[in-house]
This record gives structure tokens, C-alpha cells and sequence, in this order.
């Protein structure tokens, strides 16, 4: 799934409900500074003080005990000011300590309200991190360690902020044509997208054990996904390409036999990349297939399976384009060939994936732009 950044060409650049929110723990001070600027002009006559004791109820709102705290001072900060500036201690004493008392009681009052609401906040995210969590391992379980001939391992990272499961997808299941994966990429983003990845994994855990050729498991998750598109919408079938045009979905699926090989049907997804004797080499399709949902409107030859040498000590990278289009400060994107030559051999698997997690979160600075999946498997016969 292509998650939008904060702003197109701008990376780490503050989005529009980023901007509003800081803005809006900007506005305490603010009304804050106002009032400080009236009470220091000729306009000083008039009665601000109500306005200055909201300037802690604003910021309970946005920065909790501590900025409620630090509005509150600086309220009781301007009233001093003014007062003294205007010569007011002596003929206004009772309507100086009235603001004063109202600051107390409107801060107390934002400061319980803030605790309560946080702790209800925290508790509801708790529970909603626990059923995403639930619905990861349901959706996207991780691979088991030791699959037939091949060891493998398994990541999973959803851009989205507090987000657990996005619009990647990925699968590896053992049958008897041998070890059968799947890494996928749906278009899109929300519960549409998350939807399509449980659609497209559920027809590839049927499929994968009762088709023979593996062009036939992709083509059934092709046609699970058609079957959603129709069924979410009352499409017609002039409407239905122009649906799945806007939600296809980029596919690639990898069978390991017996034989030092491993064949693939890639339906627009990227390349994987095979580890063999330190150098790594891209397996590019000899012909290019449209992504699922595309195949009425783009014209191409049907589907068919390639093969490539997939010898015993060689390592087999299939992942999402949320990997090599992750970008850093420079605007440069990851040089993911490079870094898995230079991971030591002999790693696991699952250290060999950890360790391009950290050179992902290193060279973006931990802002992912994009949805990104990873499997990992090794040949060991």
C-alpha cells in the first residue's frame, strides 16, 4: 500500500493536520501574548482577564498536565506584568486576585479533566492496539522457520502512525509442489486495502494445494479480488476495470521444488533479489505482466512461470517497493543491493532481516513513507 508523505518533495515536512495541531498547542500562548500586547497599550482599560483564564482549558486540550501547568504560568505571568506596568495593585487589588483565583480553579479543573481523558485515551489504545495486533496474526502470521528445503523469516512494517497492519502482504506454506510464497502490494490504504490483503492471502492459502501450476494460484487471487471489488459496490460490468484500476494490486509469487530452482509469476511487483556467492543479482521477468485487476486493460501474453538457479547457500529477497523506495534526507533511495552484500554470511535469516531493518530505519531517520514486507528464505538442499 502507497501511503502519501507528509508533503510531495519535502521529506520529514509537516502535513496539513500536523500543521493545524501544532498550531493548535500554539493558541494558549498566543491569546497569552495577545493579551499581554493590550494590557501594555493605551487599550489597557479594557477587561481581559477572562480571557487569559482560558488559556489553560486550551492547553489541557492538547498538551496535558504539563503545558496546562505551563499556560497557567505563563497567565499568572502576564497578569504580574500588567498589573505592575499599569499601576494597578493599589486601585485594583480585588479584581487582580479574582483573575488569579479564576486561573487557580479553571487550571486545577483542566488538570483532573486532562489526567481522566489521557488514562480513557490510553486504555481505548490499548484495546484497539490489542485487537490490531489479534488481527496481524490472523492476517499476516509470520512464516514459520524451517519450510522443506529452505529455511525463511518474515517482516512486516506499516507506515501508518499507530498502525499494525497495512497493505502489504506476504505468505510462504509448504505443499507438495514444493515450497510456494507470495509477496504482494495493494494499492490504496484504510480497511480497503487491509480487506484486499485478507482476500488475495485467504485464495492464496487455498489455492496453493490443489493447483499444479503456480501461474493458476496467482490467477486465483486475481479473480478473488475481482469477486470484492464487485461485491463491495454494485458495479456494473462497464464500471468494474475502472474500480479495480483504482485498488490493483502488484504480485509476486516464488515456487521452490526439489531442483536447484525457483520459479516465479510476477505481476507488476518488483524484482526479488537473489544472494549467490556474495553478489547480489536481480531476477528480472523476461515479460512484464500487468498487476491484478489490470488484466482487461492492459494487453499482454497470459501469465507464465519463470525459472532461475536457486542453488544450495543462496538467498532468495522478496519484498514490497515500500524497501527501495524508502528515502533519506538526501532524497536518495536505499541501496538495497549493496547492503545485502555487505551483511555477514552465515546469518540467520532472521538476523539477515533485522539487520536490513536497521539500515531501513537508519537511512530514513524512522519516518517510513510506505507500507514495507520482506521474506527471506535460504536454500539449504
Amino acid at each position: 500500500m502507497r501511503s502519501q508523505p507528509r508533503l510531495p518533495g519535502l521529506p520529514g515536512a509537516y502535513g496539513h493536520g500536523e500543521v493545524r495541531f501544532v498550531l493548535a498547542r500554539c493558541a494558549p500562548f498566543a491569546i497569552a501574548l495577545g493579551v499581554l500586547g493590550i494590557e501594555l497599550s493605551p487599550a489597557h482599560d479594557l477587561v481581559t482577564g477572562p480571557v487569559l483564564s482560558t488559556t489553560p482549558a486550551l492547553a489541557a486540550l492538547t498538551m496535558g498536565p504539563t503545558g496546562t501547568l505551563s499556560a497557567a504560568a505563563v497567565a499568572v505571568a502576564v497578569n504580574v506584568t500588567s498589573a505592575t506596568c499599569n499601576h494597578s495593585w493599589g486601585t485594583q487589588t480585588q479584581l487582580i486576585i479574582g483573575n488569579f483565583v479564576g486561573l487557580i480553579v479553571v487550571t486545577v479543573a483542566s488538570v483532573i479533566l486532562s489526567n481522566a481523558v489521557r488514562t480513557r485515551t490510553r486504555n481505548e489504545l490499548d484495546q484497539v492496539r490489542r485487537i490490531a495486533v489479534a488481527a496481524q496474526e490472523v492476517v499476516l502470521r509470520p512464516v514459520p522457520e524451517l519450510l522443506g528445503p529452505v529455511r525463511a523469516a518474515s517482516l512486516s512494517l506499516a507506515a501508518g502512525s499507530g498502525a499494525l497492519v497495512g497493505g502489504d502482504l506476504y505468505e510462504a506454506v509448504q505443499t507438495r509442489y514444493g515450497v510456494r510464497l507470495i509477496v504482494g502490494d495493494v494499492r490504496g490504504k484504510g480497511l480497503s486495502a487491509i480487506r484486499a490483503v485478507a482476500v488475495a492471502l485467504g485464495a492464496f492459502r487455498e489455492a496453493v494445494h490443489y493447483e499444479e501450476q503456480v501461474q493458476e494460484v496467482m490467477n486465483h487471487c486475481a479473480a478473488a479480488l475481482r469477486r470484492e471489488a464487485a461485491v463491495r459496490g454494485t458495479y456494473s460490468q462497464a464500471e468494474l476495470p475502472e474500480v479495480l484500476l483504482e485498488g490493483f494490486t502488484t504480485a509476486l509469487i516464488a515456487q521452490v521444488p526439489d531442483e536447484p530452482v525457483v520459479h516465479l509469476v510476477n505481476r507488476g511487483h518488483p524484482p526479488p533479489l537473489v544472494l549467490h556467492a556474495g553478489r547480489v543479482q536481480a531476477l528480472m521477468p523476461a515479460s512484464p505482466m500487468p498487476p491484478l485487476g489490470l488484466e482487461d486493460l492492459v494487453d499482454g501474453p497470459p501469465a507464465t512461470p519463470e525459472s532461475h538457479p536457486f542453488l544450495p547457500g543462496d538467498r532468495l529477497l522478496l519484498y514490497t517497493d515500500g524497501v527501495i523506495e524508502a528515502r533519506n534526507r538526501a532524497n536518495e533511495f536505499l541501496p538495497l543491493p549493496e547492503i545485502m552484500e555487505e551483511i555477514p554470511a552465515g546469518t540467520t535469516p532472521r538476523e539477515f532481516l533485522d539487520a536490513l531493518h536497521e539500515a531501513l530505519v537508519r537511512h530514513t531517520g524512522g519516518r517510513l513513507t510506505d507500507d514495507v514486507a520482506m521474506i527471506l528464505i535460504d536454500r539449504l538442499v
